[in-house]
């Protein structure tokens, strides 16, 4: 695939690609991010739905070049951007466009190549650079989305096509089994909805029960040490149900000292959803099954400051937590405002 299979991709993409390079990618990384405009309704002044069709129609055409599964193709793309954009990484020239895929320094061109920006194929192969041409233009420019996906195509195949052969293929290429991870669960939730529409959010409380929440995120906390309280607390009812707030993937569900009985859930954001002090789960709900916004998970209960089954240490509530992945670890911010949002919407869903 280092050769002219991937160089082919243009030509099945054809006008389809010409048309996205130019497209807006400051407004594009407004939605790929847990911000304010990942509500119910999404407000933006583009069409969204249209975007991410046109997102998958670059992917579809891919895996029909290179035999590698589109929600695998777009799962990487969307890794990539999730952590470009937790790290915020500054380069002289931002690819631009719709693929979020980037190579460290001087991988493109090769290490030794006294011209990073090489775009030479001959010469590029010399130094044992990576970059290919994926857009029929005879250069390899890392600044082209087209060569930069044909590139990472390439990367992906260079065990085979088996999945396990790409899994492997992925871990050379990241050196981090946190990295590979990301991109299946990415994948598993791309396969299981057939599409990358996947922005819409729920509070997760139902807004007609009976509840209350502070912005309590940064509060300290004394139980099993000096620490912070990463979330917020949400005060309802014994049983009251709760729901997923987001598309994801159930990554862990089971008991933690301090959550008691707890989800995780991770969103096509890299945003890992906590759900803690619960007193039940949704019945056969377990790790790996794709939710919904909006889906019960589970009811609110007092567990957790103890050994598995411990409750009543303190009054009935949900704490819920936000985390983004910075590449190596999970970090947590304020989810008050996002609750705030998620509430209002929901509030005038159910008004209509």
């Amino acid at each position: 695939m280092r050769g002219s299979a991937c160089w082919k991709i243009l030509l099945s993409l054809g006008t389809i690609c010409t048309l996205m390079i130019g497209s807006d990618h400051a407004a594009i990384a407004s939605i790929n991010q847990p911000s304010s405009n990942n509500s119910n309704t999404v407000s933006t002044s583009f069409d969204l739905k249209k975007l991410n069709h046109q997102r998958k129609a670059i992917f579809d055409q891919t895996s029909l070049v290179t035999g590698i599964p589109w929600n695998l193709i777009a799962a990487v793309d969307q890794y990539e951007f999730t952590i470009h954009q937790f790290k915020k990484r500054k380069k002289s020239k931002e690819p631009q466009g719709l693929i979020s895929i980037q190579f460290p320094e001087r991988m493109w061109a090769g290490m030794l190549n006294p011209d990073p920006d090489d775009k030479e194929l001959e010469s590029i192969r010399i130094f044992k650079g990576i970059g290919l041409d994926g857009s029929g233009d005879g250069y390899a420019d890392e600044q082209d989305p087209m060569d930069r996906l044909a590139t990472m195509t390439s990367i992906m195949l260079k065990r085979g096509k088996r999945l396990e052969d790409i899994r492997i293929s992925l871990w050379n290429h990241y050196q981090n089994s946190r990295s590979v991870q990301r991109i299946e669960q990415f994948a598993a939730i791309y396969a299981v909805k057939g599409t990358m529409d996947l922005y819409e959010r729920a509070f997760p409380l139902p807004v007609n029960a009976t509840y209350s929440y502070p912005d309590s995120y940064g509060a300290s906390r004394g139980w099993g040490g000096h620490r912070i309280h990463e979330g917020t607390d949400l005060f309802a009812d014994y049983g009251t149900p709760v729901r997923s707030t987001c598309y994801g993937i159930v990554e862990v569900k089971g008991w933690n000292p301090y959550g008691g009985w707890r989800i995780g859930i991770r969103d096509i954001g890299n945003v890992y959803h906590y759900y803690a002090h619960l007193s039940s789960y949704k019945k056969d709900l377990k790790a790996g099954d794709i939710v919904a916004p909006g889906q019960v998970i589970g009811a609110v209960g007092s567990s957790g400051y103890g050994k598995p089954g411990t409750s009543g240490k303190f009054v009935p509530h949900l704490h819920y937590g936000m985390y983004r992945d910075g590449g190596l670890a999970d970090w947590s911010f304020d989810p008050y405002h996002y609750l705030k949002r998620w509430e209002r919407d929901d509030l005038k869903a159910k008004a209509k």
